[in-house]
């Protein structure tokens, strides 16, 4: 009797203990989908940081000032939350309407979650607002050539290339119109603008546009663009969309092809353009 007794205690015991401990075991909330793809791969945002708090609190304490807006939506961009910026971007642009800072911005975010044309509308906009602003006609030009509108897309990079605000810019601008062109049937002037280094003027910088540019100028060959120290996704996509575009340009689609599909393998890459656009690629090279 006196060992059933015991037998049951300890058994209560322990099933107790692993109650409490399931109690105090804190439960990680599912981050909502930002993106799902054609083939159902659902993307998420990340967890609120220190910068989002940080906004919140500022803008609960200014909540008509669109700069506080503005780096809430900043900050939520930084965690992945692109639907919740967008939110915010709208947020203040129904108290200022043609604020152009915040189409850039909230045209950006339609971009990242693939709503091209709400991020054309904002955009073009957003440039007859105020055509001094670097990041509207870079991201123009982005959409512009998702839709295939590679002349209108040259055209927004020749409009972004001054403005840029530093040289690991300049050299994305660079980059994108020498693409632009490219695909447009406008080689010649794209290597002519190649040939002027204009992505120099601002200073040296190192990124995956400079190594992409390094390619369309024959410094380096397509087997030295992605090398084993490139282990970030975002890395690995932009500079194998690169690589990709390259290939498609030179009419080897099948080369073209295997690089497009790495860049969708990068899958923590997926807000990227270079994941963007190889997405797009693969659907117009069937």
């Amino acid at each position: 009797m006196t060992r059933t007794f015991l037998t049951l205690v300890l058994g209560t015991a322990i099933t107790l203990g692993s109650s409490l401990g399931a109690v105090q075991t804190p439960i990680q909330p599912v981050q909502p989908v930002q993106y799902r793809s054609p083939s159902g791969v659902e993307y998420r945002s990340l967890p609120d940081t220190d910068a989002i708090t940080q906004a919140k609190q500022a803008l609960a304490a200014e909540p008509r000032s669109v700069a506080r807006i503005i780096d809430l939506g900043v900050a939520q961009s930084g965690a992945r939350q692109f639907r919740e910026a967008i939110a915010t971007f709208t947020r203040g642009l129904e108290i200022e309407p043609n604020n152009a800072l915040l189409l850039r911005w909230r045209g950006h975010r339609y971009l990242s979650v693939r709503e091209f044309d709400k991020a054309y509308a904002d955009l073009t906009r957003g440039s007859e607002i105020d055509s001094s602003i670097y990041g509207i006609w870079y991201h123009l030009g982005i959409v512009q050539y998702v839709r295939g509108d590679f002349l209108a897309a040259a055209a927004s990079f020749t409009h972004a290339q001054p403005l840029a605000p530093d040289a690991g810019e300049l050299a994305g601008s660079t980059d994108w119109l020498w693409m632009s062109l490219s695909r447009a049937g406008r080689g010649a002037e794209a290597n002519a603008m190649l040939a002027r280094h204009p992505e120099s003027r601002l200073g040296p910088v190192t990124n995956a546009y400079t190594r992409r540019l390094q390619l369309y100028r024959g410094e380096i060959g397509p087997h030295a663009v992605i090398t084993p120290a490139d282990t970030d996704d975002v890395q690995i996509a932009t500079l194998a969309y690169g690589l990709g575009n390259w290939h498609l340009v030179r009419g080897e689609k099948a080369q073209a092809r295997m690089s497009f599909e790495l860049a969708v393998r990068a899958a923590d890459g997926w807000p990227g353009f270079g994941f963007i656009l190889s997405e797009v690629e693969l659907k117009r090279i069937r």
